[in-house]
């Protein structure tokens, strides 16, 4: 009884939205939020519908962001930062499509985004009666666990059965208050149309990254290909272009401050119901050491690929990706200092425990929610420093040491009873995995992995006496070696560059594994001991806090009566705000709109603000074509909106009142970097792509205006 009376209150809450632009809203909820109100000029069934295909149809999950169809033949725009591994992995030092761009002018010209695959939603389901039936009766949190990723499992992998295009992920949303199952379609063969050079679709660079004013055209154009019958299929010359139901109209209308816009896309994580003790920890612990170990990786790809383009290529993607999640976590960070976050949190917690023990009924329910999940971290605090540096030999230690502990971790799993395994860990699974090894290997450079190799076992090495890692004791302590004489040897002997022999590893026994005497093969044997106490730790972890984090949600209901939205969590959610500026600190107010000149005015002709010489030229003869703004009097080029966002919201189409496509969402500010943690709605922002300064430097500067009557964009 108490489970329907929560669920009745649980689904009234949802129905009293807030009139605030906050929020990351499920799809299932957006008949919830009085968009009419908030001036929204389509109805909500147009947003999203159960039984037939909308504007959600349009909406793709793409490498770790979000595309949209933009064409009825399967054109994709997404962020030039998206495709960007796309992109780097298809260049040599003779085409390199990062610098120069791409452009394909027939189909038949375009290329083959290597190992790029989109999915789109075609069902949304709530299971949570399904899931927690698994568990009922079960008090003890990780064997309750165990039992719903069981069932998960099992549900997915039903959905999944003898389909080669559909994939399933069941969700959970409020700490496993709700589970939701999103039904997909993948495609498997996606190709490159159109990039700007990275003097356009990179324009500032890291400097810019984050920041407000911005100027870059953050944009790139893909394609997706299917088999003749419409199937997700793999590459195939055979394969034409996907014909989607609902592909985005790009809107005719100019932009002005104050209107309404959302966005629909696949946000990343948040944490904004977390506690003090999150917070803390991650203020304190997970942050500073992040941001310490991207910047000396950063700093050593940098140094070794310096005269060497070749390098330079293959450890982009890397470089990248740390440089912006190190930015990310500096921001937080700085933001949790400035803003005292730490301390409101407490003060937030003083609050709730006030009211906890204000009666005995909700002193014996919830009185020690806090107490309790402070214990758990306790576990993690005990080898916070040994497990930060382990965490670097699981990824940033090498290709070849990555390559022996995965293959070995894969055969002692799958040598487990199917229901001791990792979830997830299958033979589709596995085959899968194969397959992106080629991507892999293809940015493999012995001088950086050698080098990360030696950083790794230095940090291992320095580690005080009672954080050490013993099973890399054989290395460290090795009288006759160095360690760097270990990494020369290691590499020059192992047959882990190889990547045919590689495939072969993934069906062989351990014992096998074992016996092949690789050095490499042996540091994963002798690691995998504290990988599997360290999974435990964190899954006997999880377990605990997720059921402690569930009270506490409990609590915040009772308490506050407040409507909530989940947290983030990969999956496609909602979020509409306004077009509007900000003010970032005392006495500065910054507007909504940027606009070409501002590349003009940034421009030094040296990276990262090298303007091309024909864009500045264009900006000189005012040559806008038809896409001058009446008000900026200039082409726009990038806007600010209210709307709630996050990573993984790169790549999102932004969309006006009448649902038409207005722009496309590549980063968030500076100044609210803590967004991840809280809402601010004067200062949060999300940064978006004009589509006219993506139509015009399509047009315009790319030469490619048939893409722009594709999109039936043409003004």
């Amino acid at each position: 009884m108490k489970k329907v009376i929560f669920g009745f209150i649980f689904l009234l809450l949802l129905a009293a939205t807030s009139i605030a632009q906050e929020g990351m809203w499920l799809l299932t909820q957006t008949d919830q939020l009085d968009l009419s109100k908030k001036g929204l000029a389509i109805q909500t069934s147009d947003l999203y519908n159960k039984d037939k295909p909308a504007l959600y149809s349009a909406i793709l999950q793409v490498g770790g962001g979000t595309g949209s169809f933009v064409s009825p033949d399967g054109l994709v725009l997404t962020n030039h930062h998206v495709a960007f591994t796309a992109l780097q992995r298809a260049s040599s030092t003779s085409a390199n499509y990062l610098t120069d761009g791409f452009l394909a002018r027939t189909r038949n010209e375009e290329i083959k985004a290597p190992g790029y695959r989109a999915l789109m939603v075609v069902e949304i389901r709530d299971v949570t009666g399904e899931v927690s039936e698994a568990a009922k009766g079960i008090t003890d949190p990780t064997e309750k666990d165990k039992k719903v990723n069981a069932k998960i499992a099992s549900m997915t992998d039903l959905i999944e059965k003898d389909k080669k295009d559909i994939k399933a992920r069941i969700a959970e949303m409020f700490n496993g208050k709700q589970y939701m199952l999103f039904v997909y379609k993948e495609f498997k063969d996606m190709r490159i149309v159109y990039a700007p050079p990275s003097s356009i679709g990179n324009y500032g660079g890291e400097t810019d990254n984050w920041m407000w004013p911005r100027h870059t055209g953050d944009f790139s154009f893909l394609r997706i290909y299917a088999a003749p019958d419409g199937t997700g299929a793999e590459y195939d010359a055979q394969n034409i272009p996907y014909k989607p139901k609902v592909w985005l109209r790009t809107t005719r209308d100019n932009l002005k401050e104050n209107d309404f816009t959302f966005i629909m896309g696949f946000p990343g994580f948040t944490t904004r119901y977390r506690t003090s003790t999150s917070v803390h920890w991650n203020q304190e612990y997970n942050y500073p050491f992040s941001i310490r170990n991207y910047s000396e990786i950063i700093e050593l790809c940098d140094e070794l690929t310096g005269k060497d383009p070749s390098g330079q290529l293959k450890v982009a993607s890397l470089t990248k990706g740390l440089a912006n999640a190190m930015k990310n976590y500096q921001g937080k960070l700085e933001g949790m200092k400035k803003t005292n976050f730490l301390q409101k949190k407490l003060d937030f917690e003083k609050e709730f425990l006030s009211w906890a023990n204000s009666n005995p009924a909700n002193k014996e329910k919830y009185s020690t929610i806090l107490s309790r999940e402070k214990e758990q971290y306790k576990m993690l605090g005990n080898t916070k420093g040994r497990d930060n540096v382990y965490s670097n030999f699981q990824g940033l230690a090498g290709l070849q040491l990555s390559m022996a502990m995965q293959i070995y971790y894969i055969a002692k799993e799958m040598e487990k009873p199917e229901g001791e395994r990792q979830p997830g860990l299958t033979e589709e699974s596995i085959m899968e995995g194969q397959e992106e090894l080629q991507y892999v290997y293809a940015d493999y450079y012995e001088p950086v992995d050698k080098a990360l190799l030696v950083r790794a076992l230095k940090m291992a090495g320095s580690l005080a006496p009672g954080q050490r890692i013993a099973g890399l004791e054989y290395i460290l302590s090795d009288d006759m070696h160095t360690i760097d004489q270990f990494a020369d040897n290691a590499v020059a002997t192992s047959r882990l560059n190889d990547l045919e022999f590689v495939k072969s590893l993934y069906k062989r026994s351990s014992k096998d594994i074992e016996a092949l005497n690789d050095p490499f093969i042996k540091m994963a044997v002798q690691l995998y001991p504290l990988g599997e106490e360290l999974q435990n730790t964190n899954r006997v972890f999880a377990a605990n806090v997720t059921d402690i984090r569930k009270e506490y949600l409990d609590a915040l209901f009772a308490w506050k009566g407040k409507n909530l939205y989940p947290d983030a969590n990969g999956t496609i959610r909602f979020t509409s705000g306004r077009i509007k500026g900000y003010k970032p600190r005392n006495a500065v107010w910054y507007d909504p709109f940027t606009s070409l000149k501002g590349v003009v005015e940034k421009n030094t002709g040296i990276e990262p603000f090298d303007a091309p010489e024909g864009l500045v030229a264009l900006s000189d003869k005012r040559d806008f074509g038809n896409w001058m703004d009446p008000v900026l009097k200039d082409v726009p080029l990038a806007f600010l909106s209210t709307c709630d966002i996050t990573g993984g919201n790169s790549g999102s189409p932004v969309m006006n009142a009448k649902g038409e496509l207005i722009g496309v969402v590549f980063d968030g500010n500076y100044e609210a970097m803590i967004s991840d943690w809280q809402y601010d709605p004067e200062l949060q922002r999300a940064i978006s792509c004009d589509i006219r300064y993506v139509l015009y430097i399509t047009q315009k500067f790319g030469n490619a205006g048939f893409l722009v009557e594709e999109m039936q964009a043409v003004r």
